[in-house]
């Protein structure tokens, strides 16, 4: 169960680690009616919610899922250390940095980080 806090103004929903893996577009369209009500702006999920298939670009389920994101007009922060994943892919490291120095997605380590760029 997600929990809402406000960070700098900015209403935010923080998924739980421990809740179900967001695997591609339909699960998020569920999440999205979960969270409806509360209306946040920026949805924070930790790196451990996603498959492993989101780190893999060729499969897009990064871009399914960022997209819905940017089309239910809702800020995203992937909230964790994704540095193997990184590594591993030089597209992915692409990614990320094109991501962060955007206002709708992030790749951010901690929720300081978040609240640093919030505040700033």
């Amino acid at each position: 169960m997600p929990t809402f806090t406000t960070i700098h103004d900015v209403p935010i929903a923080l998924l739980d680690e421990n809740d179900p893996t967001l695997a591609g577009d339909r699960d998020v369209t569920d999440l999205f009616g979960e969270l409806w009500e509360h209306r946040p702006e920026i949805v924070v999920v930790p790196v451990g919610r996603l498959s492993a298939d989101f780190f893999e670009l060729r499969t897009r389920v990064a871009g399914d899922i960022m997209q819905k994101f940017v089309n239910y007009h809702l800020r995203l922060v992937i909230l964790g250390d994704i540095s193997d994943h990184v590594a591993a892919s030089g597209s992915l490291a692409g990614l990320v940095r094109e991501s962060n120095q955007g206002r709708h997605i992030w790749f951010l380590s901690t929720l300081d980080e978040l609240t640093e760029r919030l505040g700033g």
